[in-house]
């Protein structure tokens, strides 16, 4: 019983979701992967190139600025993918490739994406 539980729980519904977007997305030098992980207390963004597998920039809702401020995690999300942004335009990242990670495109998600091409970035 407990194989059948793993395969229909939500974290392996999302793996394969995953899987199944990061077939498609790929990124490169002039467009990198911009990557979502939540989880319940936080979420965290990177914008990574693919190319080389390493990370470019990084935010999170575990910065200094942002960990003492008491936000609904909404308000939370859309300060992280601001801050995102920011750090993405002062290293010369303009254009990105979303990468939502499994998670249906709604609530926190939503709100990081949106603060982020409000600052300029382009996806």
């Amino acid at each position: 019983m407990g194989a059948l539980k793993e395969k229909t729980s939500k974290v392996f519904r999302r793996q394969r979701i995953k899987k199944r977007i990061r077939k498609k997305v790929f990124g490169t030098p002039e467009r990198p992967r911009m990557t979502v992980f939540r989880s319940n207390k936080h979420i965290y963004v990177q914008i990574i190139d693919d190319t080389k597998g390493h990370t470019l920039v990084a935010a999170s809702s575990l910065e200094k600025e942002l960990r003492g401020e008491k936000l609904p995690m909404t308000e939370m999300a859309k300060k992280v993918g601001a801050l995102a942004a920011k750090r993405a335009l002062e290293k010369g990242i303009t254009k990105v490739v979303f990468d939502r990670n499994g998670y249906k495109y709604h609530g926190r998600i939503k709100a990081l994406a949106d603060a982020a091409r409000e600052q300029g970035l382009n996806f």
